[in-house]
C-alpha cells in the first residue's frame, strides 16, 4: 500500500527545520499565486504573498481590518463624528487574530529580504492597533495590543532603513531610524513606560544599526547635522539633540 498523497514526512524531511533560525521560501501555487513557506518544528506554515495570509476575504474585503476601516467611515459620514463607534470584544479577539498571521508573515518577509512587504505588514498591524486602540468598547481591548506597538515599530523601521541602504541612500536610513526610535519614545512614554527606553530591546537594535550607518554618511553632511543639531537644541528637543551628537562622534573625519 504506498503513502497517501497528504503525508508530508518525506516533504519535511527534505527540508529539515533549524533551530533559532527563521527558513522561509517562496513558490507559486498551483492557482499561480505566489506563496511564502516558514518552516516550523512540527511542520511548515503557508501563506498568501499578498493580501490577508490565509487567502480569506472576510466579509467581502481584504481583511478584517479594511472591513471595520469602512464601518469606521460610513459610522462617520452618517452621524458627522466616529464619536461612539465602538469594536465589540469579539471583533478586538478576531482583529488580534489576523494580526497574528500578519506578523509570522513581515518576520518571514523580513528574512528574505523582501522589505518592501515587511514596511506594507508592519504599517499595515499598527493600523490595526490603532483601530482597537481608540474604538475598543472594552479597556482590556484597547491596551491590550499596545505592548507590542515597540516591536513592530522597530521591524518597520528597519525595514525602511535595509530598503534605503540598498538604494545607496545611507542618510534616509538614518532618517528611517531615528523616526523609529522616536515612536518607540513615544509609545512607551504614551503608556507610562517612558524608563524603559533606555534598556529597551528595540531601541538597542535600532541604535546598533545607526551606528553601522553613520560612518557610511559622506563627510560633507556633517555640516547638515550640526545644524541640525542646533535647531533641535533651539527647540528643546534633547532627545533628538542627543541621536544627533552620536551621529557625530560617528562620523569619520
Amino acid at each position: 500500500m504506498g503513502v497517501p498523497d497528504d503525508d508530508l514526512t518525506q516533504f519535511l524531511k527534505d527540508w529539515p527545520y533549524e533551530s533559532g533560525r527563521i527558513t522561509a521560501r517562496c513558490l507559486t501555487g498551483t492557482d499561480g499565486r505566489e506563496k511564502i513557506q516558514v518552516r516550523i518544528d512540527l511542520g511548515v506554515l503557508q501563506m498568501e504573498m499578498d493580501g490577508r495570509p490565509d487567502g480569506l476575504a472576510p466579509e467581502g474585503f481584504p481583511s478584517l481590518l479594511e472591513h471595520h476601516l469602512d464601518r469606521v467611515d460610513r459610522y462617520t459620514r452618517e452621524s458627522g463624528t466616529a464619536s461612539g463607534f465602538v469594536i465589540t470584544p469579539e471583533e478586538c479577539r478576531a482583529l488580534r487574530e489576523e494580526a497574528i498571521q500578519y506578523y509570522h508573515r513581515y518576520v518571514a518577509l523580513f528574512a528574505l529580504g523582501d522589505y518592501a512587504r515587511v514596511v506594507r505588514d508592519t504599517s499595515r498591524n499598527l493600523r490595526a492597533f490603532d483601530l482597537c486602540r481608540d474604538y475598543a468598547a472594552l479597556e482590556l481591548d484597547r491596551g491590550l495590543l499596545e505592548q507590542f506597538r515597540p516591536h513592530v515599530a522597530m521591524m518597520r523601521a528597519r525595514a525602511e532603513a535595509e530598503l534605503a541602504v540598498k538604494e545607496k541612500q545611507p542618510k534616509q536610513a538614518l532618517t528611517a531610524i531615528d523616526r523609529g526610535l522616536e515612536e518607540i519614545r513615544a509609545c512607551l512614554e504614551e503608556s507610562g513606560r517612558g524608563e524603559a527606553f533606555e534598556t529597551s530591546n528595540e531601541v538597542q537594535l535600532l541604535r546598533g544599526m545607526r551606528d553601522v550607518l553613520v560612518p557610511k554618511l559622506p563627510a560633507s553632511q556633517r555640516v547638515e547635522l550640526r545644524e541640525r543639531l542646533q535647531a533641535a537644541l533651539d527647540a528643546e528637543n534633547y532627545e533628538l539633540a542627543a541621536i544627533l551628537r552620536d551621529e557625530l562622534r560617528l562620523l569619520k573625519d
